[in-house]
């Protein structure tokens, strides 16, 4: 077999691969042969059927099938010999494979990258820093007592965080438009559930006063016909309400899940799991600070076949997360253009490689001792906490998923240990609402 590899743009390359006939052929005989042993043909016994008969019905159909084993398998050969990683399907862009004439074909594929030198070392990272201080706690107490809050009829103006029960007429143009038509909706003023100009029109109204608000649809507003338009809302208030948040007392302890209405232990748990929360932005920010430093320190080429599939992926992630957002069984990933998930699905690819990389020049193996770290970590969020264990132990597949991403873990530690960290103190509530 002779093979000869041409590179073309970027990682493509093009190969060609020569089989000489005899291979062919010999399979082709081997099959037919084997076929007389199975085949039934009228007139003849089982098994008796002569070669030459079998060659003259089946011949056409044994040769085009021993024609596309041979490529496969000369294919992966012609790799080996070559010592070639294609990164994705080739794409076979001509073949002969006359009898009696050596099968010849092209194939044209990508490769993996070569990655010679990780530039470790010129990573910068800021590493984020951050500690609960007392007002974070307040403002967590009174973020929960906001969830249970309830509504109070009051008798004056409305204002910010307000609820107004409200009457609404929309024109675009002088006439009312599909859906631009309410009664008795309830809009809490700042909540952001309408268009924001449509909520600046309800501060300061009263219970059976009527106001007029322009509102500009945004361009790319769900509702089409609308999109882009201004239209003139007629409000007519009929009810304001002001919130009243619970007393932090037993029953409220209660309500999140303290038996015992035990307010010290509430707030026991509560800092915990702020303790918690935080301890887990600041490694989400830490690994993203990483993989991004990664990044820009180490240029590569990401395969065009590795990120069509990510992009795939993405695509049918998106459509799973959509579908379930809007009730649906199913959301059309073709509506969805590719091009939205380009640029993540190359990063992600990039990342992979580079990843891969450094696991395998710097001997990386998942540890042991981290992993069951890891997995308490995670099973005391649970109410049985070892039956999460035992599942992720019986489980081969979750098992497999919680050792990679300890490896990846370990990856971000052994960059660190050699790139250039300096600290960006930040508060509790920048880190959370990702303001750091």
């Amino acid at each position: 077999m002779q093979v000869s590899i041409e590179t073309l743009e970027g990682l493509e390359r093009k190969m060609t691969v020569q089989v000489p006939s005899d291979t062919v052929t010999l399979a082709v005989e081997k099959k037919l042969k084997e076929l007389t042993k199975t085949v039934k043909i009228d007139g003849f016994r089982p098994g008796k059927v002569p070669l030459k008969v079998v060659q003259q019905k089946f011949g056409g159909h044994v040769r085009q099938e021993v024609v596309g084993d041979v490529l496969e398998s000369s294919y992966q050969q012609a790799l080996m010999q070559e010592n070639v990683r294609p990164a994705g399907m080739p794409n076979i862009q001509s073949m002969t494979a006359e009898e009696k004439e050596d099968m010849t074909y092209v194939a044209v594929f990508e490769v993996y990258p070569e990655v010679t030198k990780l530039n470790l070392d010129s990573i910068i990272i800021e590493k984020p820093t951050a500690e609960i201080v007392e007002q974070d706690f307040e403002d967590m107490i009174t973020k929960l007592r906001e969830q249970r809050k309830e509504w109070a009829e009051v008798n004056r103006a409305a204002t910010h965080n307000d609820k107004v029960t409200v009457d609404f007429e929309g024109r675009i143009d002088g006439e009312l438009f599909e859906g631009g038509a309410g009664k008795d909706m309830e809009v809490e003023i700042g909540a952001g559930q309408m268009l924001k100009e449509f909520e600046e029109g309800l501060d300061g109204i009263s219970a059976g006063e009527e106001k007029v608000a322009e509102v500009n649809f945004p361009d790319d507003y769900h509702g089409k016909d609308v999109a882009g338009k201004k239209a003139e809302f007629t409000l007519k208030a009929t009810k304001v309400s002001e919130p009243v948040l619970p007393e932090v007392d037993a029953e409220f302890a209660k309500a999140f899940g303290v038996k015992d209405g035990d307010i010290e232990k509430m707030n026991a748990d509560i800092r915990a799991n702020m303790e918690k929360e935080l301890k887990q932005r600041l490694k989400s920010e830490l690994k993203n600070a990483v993989m991004v430093g990664l990044l820009e320190a180490n240029e590569i080429i990401a395969p065009t076949a590795l990120v069509a599939e990510e992009v795939k992926a993405l695509k049918e992630q998106a459509a799973q997360r959509m579908s379930q957002g809007q009730g649906m069984e199913s959301f059309d990933t073709s509506t969805l253009p590719d091009e939205l998930f380009a640029e993540e699905g190359a990063k992600r690819v990039k990342l992979g490689l580079l990843v891969s990389e450094i696991i395998k020049s710097a001997e990386i193996k998942p540890d042991e001792s981290i992993i069951e770290s890891t997995l308490a970590e995670m099973a005391s969020s649970y109410e049985d906490p070892a039956q999460v264990s035992e599942y992720y132990r019986q489980n081969k597949q979750a098992r497999a998923n919680l050792e990679a991403m300890v490896l990846e873990d370990q990856v971000v530690d052994h960059i660190l240990t050699q790139a250039k960290v300096t600290e960006k103190a930040s508060s509790f509530q920048e880190l959370m609402n990702g303001k750091a």
